[in-house]
C-alpha cells in the first residue's frame, strides 16, 4: 500500500510537470523496449562501495537525451515495476551544458579542524571510523571522476549546510563572489582558528535510565535514541561552525559552493544563467542529503536532466561495516523516478571538426 501511494504521487507529479511544459518544443519518443540478452551486473566497477545490481530482466530503449553536437555520452538505467525490469538508455549530452554537482562533501575528521565531538558526538556518517571510510571513497572514486571532466563540463559545484558566512565567502566562490588568492589565504587562516577554537566535547553516554514497568522499551529509546546530534552530545554551537569542503576533493578556484540556506531557487537560476541543462550528481548521503537537500535530486530533477552517478555516492550504513548494501538499495529505490549511471558509462568524446 505504501509503495502504491508513492508511485501514484509520482505519476501526479509527472503529469503536473508535463502540463506546465505544454508550450515547450517536444518530440515523439518511441518507447520501444528491446530485451538485453545476458546482461552484466550494474554498478559492478566498485563492489567494495556499492553492491552490484544483478537484476537480469533488462531492456534497451532509445535515447532520452539526444542533443545535437553531443560530446558527452551517458548510458543510464531506471527500474520500472510496470515493465517488470530495468530499462537502459544511451544518452547524448553537450558537455558545455552539463554541470557536476556534489552534495554535502563535509570536511569532517579530515584534519581541517572540524572533528566529531567526544566521547559520543555524531556528524556526517556519525562515527569517526565511518567518516574516514567515506573520505577514502571521496579520494579514490569521486575526485578522479571530477578531474576527468574538468575543462569539459560547464561547472563543478558543491553544496554545504548553512549560509554563505564571512569565512567561507573568503574561501570559496559563491553565487555572488569569487575570492582572489589573498582573500582565500585569509579565509583559510580564519577557518583554522574558528574550527580549532571550538570545544569538541559533549556529554558522555547516560549511565542510568528511568524505565517504567508498563512501557520500558519506549522509555529506553526516548532517553537513549540511536541518533542524537543535538548539543547534548555535540556541544552547543557545533552546527553553527563553518563546515568546509572535504579535503578528499580538490576544489578549484572557479568551482562554486552552494549553501542550503540560500534555497533551491538561487541554485536553479545560477545553473540556467550558465547554460546548464544536464546534471551529473555525486555526493553524500544517498538516503538523505543526496535526495532531499537544496542540491538534492528531488529538487534538481524538476528543472534539469539529472543523472545519479551511482558509484559516486554512499548511503549511511548503521550497524554495518560497509556502505555497499545500503547504497545499492537506496540507488535502486531512487531509480523508480531517476536515471542512474556509473562512472565507466560516462564518456567524453570531442566532436571532430
Amino acid at each position: 500500500m505504501r509503495l502504491a501511494f508513492i508511485l501514484l504521487s509520482s505519476v501526479v507529479f509527472i503529469l503536473n510537470v508535463q502540463l506546465t511544459r505544454a508550450d515547450e518544443p517536444s518530440r515523439t519518443y518511441e518507447n520501444k523496449l528491446t530485451p538485453i540478452r545476458h546482461p552484466k551486473p550494474l554498478l559492478a566497477d566498485h563492489p567494495e562501495w556499492v553492491e552490484p545490481v544483478r537484476e537480469t530482466n533488462r531492456w534497451e530503449a532509445p535515447a532520452i537525451v539526444n542533443d545535437a553536437d553531443a560530446d558527452l555520452h551517458v548510458r543510464a538505467w531506471r527500474w520500472s515495476y510496470n515493465a517488470r525490469g530495468i530499462i537502459e538508455t544511451p544518452n547524448h549530452l553537450r558537455a558545455s551544458q552539463t554541470a557536476i554537482v556534489m552534495v554535502h562533501p563535509w570536511g569532517i575528521d579530515d584534519g581541517q579542524g572540524w572533528d566529531s565531538p567526544e566521547p559520543a558526538g555524531v556528524a556526517d556518517f556519525c562515527t569517526p571510523a565511518k567518516n574516514h571510510l567515506a573520505a577514502t571513497h571521496t579520494r579514490t572514486v569521486i575526485d578522479p571522476f571530477h578531474k576527468s571532466l574538468r575543462g569539459k563540463v560547464a561547472a563543478v559545484l558543491y553544496s554545504l549546510p548553512g549560509s554563505c558566512d564571512p569565512i567561507r565567502r573568503k574561501l570559496y566562490r559563491s553565487f555572488t563572489h569569487n575570492p582572489g588568492p589573498e582573500e582565500r589565504k585569509q579565509g583559510t587562516q580564519e577557518l583554522d582558528a574558528k574550527l580549532r577554537g571550538f570545544n569538541y566535547h559533549g556529554e558522555p553516554l547516560p549511565a542510568t535510565l528511568k524505565l517504567s514497568e508498563d512501557k520500558p522499551v519506549a522509555d529506553y529509546f526516548k532517553q537513549f535514541p540511536g541518533l542524537d546530534a543535538t548539543a547534548r552530545f555535540n556541544n552547543a554551537g557545533f552546527w553553527d561552525l563553518p563546515i568546509p569542503v572535504t579535503r578528499g576533493v580538490q576544489v578549484f578556484p572557479d568551482d562554486v559552493v552552494v549553501y542550503d540556506a540560500e534555497g533551491y531557487d538561487k541554485l536553479r537560476e545560477f545553473l540556467r544563467a550558465n547554460g546548464v541543462r544536464h546534471v551529473l550528481l555525486t555526493g553524500y548521503a544517498t538516503d538523505m542529503c543526496y535526495a532531499k537537500t537544496c542540491a538534492g535530486y528531488e529538487n534538481l530533477s524538476k528543472d534539469f536532466n539529472v543523472f545519479l552517478v551511482g558509484d559516486a555516492t554512499l548511503a549511511t550504513f548503521p550497524a554495518h561495516d560497509t556502505p555497499k548494501i545500503a547504497t545499492s538499495a537506496h540507488i535502486a529505490f531512487a531509480s523508480l523516478n531517476q536515471l542512474v549511471t556509473q562512472i565507466s558509462w560516462i564518456k567524453y568524446e570531442p566532436r571532430k571538426k
